[in-house]
């Protein structure tokens, strides 16, 4: 007996020694994370020169913008690894109204994770249908939102101005700026400064070229890595909360989607663990939904908390991260909080589950519209009236 429990001992010790270390590893990642932001800005303001607006000159068409951050994020699949990246190129000098609707479309591309996930059911056509209309209620609630805000931001800068006023609050006034006591930027300053110092014998624009790449690379590595990390560390709790929460009031579902979406660090794993549960008839469209609205707010701390500690043009990388932020809660506030909107997304994605289910090749030809095909007519029609 004291020969089992002596293995057993030994077992929870192993066990706990690995987790530590686990959670060590996605510490360094985290801080490699917000050094390859740094370092994106940095290699951006270096290559060039101070005239990063003539270059993005062609994204100034916002609809550009958009299929950039679409596109870029359902080929990558995480709008963590986009939206990060486009928080160092506008340290580096990306004008922001150039960046939000890249940062819009990030959140379109993201949700074709749960619709290929949800042609794993294409077999059972009940099932098929349920999966697929979990799936694509993301897709729907993501572009209901684009409709609304992307004119108000056109017409009037609505969230460029909310996402500066923010940001203003951070880094305006001297009493309550964090340029004093920013230990983030100070503990990235070392390796950033390093890795830009080790680069300037390939001069301005070859170097910067090189620190963009590598900051590119390093921000995919770190949240790749960092995801199959958090998912082998988190996602058994991530199941329990989404079990205790789904079904309860909408305002815990939302909430439970966000810290789980922060647990996990990527809105894909959180919304695709709710396909499944939905095909298989556990849980209905109308419960998974506030979850997938929680995920939109979750996936936003990462930019977040990589802007901080950006050089360069930190105040704008900080306002483009709290436009991604405040994009998303109003999203929620407005669609959801309104009842004339709250279930056009749902009614809207159980009209294309069953259709999808009735001739699967309609399923193909959503994700090639939504994705690819629809966005780039946007750009052909608005470059007429230019």
């Amino acid at each position: 007996m004291s020969e089992l429990t002596s293995t057993i001992t030994a077992g929870n010790s192993v066990r706990t020694s690995n987790n530590i270390s686990q959670w060590l590893t996605v510490a360094v990642l985290v801080y490699l994370l917000i050094c390859a932001v740094s370092i994106i800005g940095g290699g951006f303001k270096m290559a060039t020169g101070g005239h990063a607006k003539e270059l993005f000159e062609f994204a100034s068409n916002p609809f550009a913008g958009l299929v950039i951050g679409t596109v870029a994020t359902a080929l990558i699949q995480s709008s963590s690894t986009v939206t990060a990246i486009i928080v160092g190129l506008v340290a580096g000098g990306l004008p922001v109204s150039v960046a939000v609707p890249m940062v819009m479309g990030a959140n379109i591309g993201t949700s074709i994770t749960n619709t290929i996930v949800s042609l794993g059911h294409v077999k059972a056509k009940q099932e098929f249908a349920r999966a697929f209309s979990a799936a694509t209620v993301h897709d729907f609630f993501n572009l209901f939102s684009v409709l609304i805000f992307l004119p108000l931001e056109i017409a009037f800068g609505l969230l460029e101005k909310l996402g500066s006023m923010l940001a203003q609050l951070v880094y305006g006034g001297n009493q309550v700026s964090i340029d004093g006591f920013n230990f983030v930027k100070a503990a990235t300053s070392p390796v950033v400064n390093n890795v830009k110092y080790a680069l300037q014998s390939f001069g301005d624009q070859t170097g910067g070229i090189i620190l963009i790449i590598f900051g590119i690379v390093l921000i995919f590595v770190s949240i790749t890595i960092m995801g199959k990390l958090l998912k082998k560390l988190m996602v058994g709790k991530a199941k329990e909360i989404m079990h205790s929460a789904i079904g309860r009031s909408p305002l815990s579902g939302i909430f439970s989607g966000t810290m789980v979406t922060v647990l996990v660090q990527s809105s894909s794993t959180t919304t695709s663990l709710m396909v499944p549960l939905a095909g298989s008839g556990a849980f209905s469209l109308k419960q998974i939904y506030p979850f997938t609205l929680g995920a939109n707010i979750g996936t936003c701390v990462t930019a977040v908390l990589a802007a901080t500690a950006v050089t360069g043009n930190s105040e704008a990388a900080l306002q483009i991260a709290f436009i991604h932020l405040t994009y998303n809660i109003l999203g929620v506030v407005l669609i959801y909080g309104v009842p004339f909107f709250r279930y056009i997304p749902v009614n809207c994605a159980q009209w294309m589950g069953r259709k999808a289910s009735e001739n699967k090749m309609i399923a193909l030809a959503y994700i090639l519209c939504v994705f690819f095909i629809v966005p780039a007519l946007c750009i052909l029609v608005s470059n007429q009236f230019q």
